[in-house]
């Protein structure tokens, strides 16, 4: 939990294989090693859910904790891609989009994802050389 205050901890649903593709997708362009992992189901997650007031058991956005605020949907992911490297930093110019109108695509991925992408019985299982990311 040390790490809320200087690392962005992105909380995912880890039964979702799309929220884990998305997690590994983080990972592999995070080179300032910025972010920081834990389910929602998690112990951890949980906490977090409940020091943010926020319903665990109803999410269905990826939500991204940085500097003590809360941030989700689009706004989690363009401020996510910001700290990635490549090109990806370049998709945060969409924020100046209304989130409404930047979420209307988001919430039908969100509605679909398990059955467009399906689930796991078990949160991932990260390789030992991740491990470290995860709170």
């Amino acid at each position: 939990m040390n790490d809320l205050n200087s690392k962005g901890v992105v909380l995912f649903d880890g039964v979702c294989n799309f929220c884990n593709s998305s997690v590994n997708f983080i990972i592999r362009h995070d080179k300032k090693d910025f972010f920081r992992f834990t389910p929602l189901q998690s112990e951890i997650g949980i906490k977090i859910s409940e020091k943010y007031n926020l319903d665990s058991g109803n999410l269905k956005s990826v939500i991204l904790v940085e500097k003590g605020r809360i941030y989700t949907k689009t706004t989690a992911a363009l401020r996510i891609a910001k700290q990635l490297s490549g090109g990806w930093p370049l998709l945060y110019a969409f924020i100046i989009v209304p989130a409404p109108i930047r979420d209307v695509v988001y919430n039908i991925i969100a509605k679909y994802r398990y059955k467009w992408w399906g689930e796991r019985e078990s949160c991932m299982i990260p390789t030992p050389e991740i491990r470290k990311k995860f709170l």
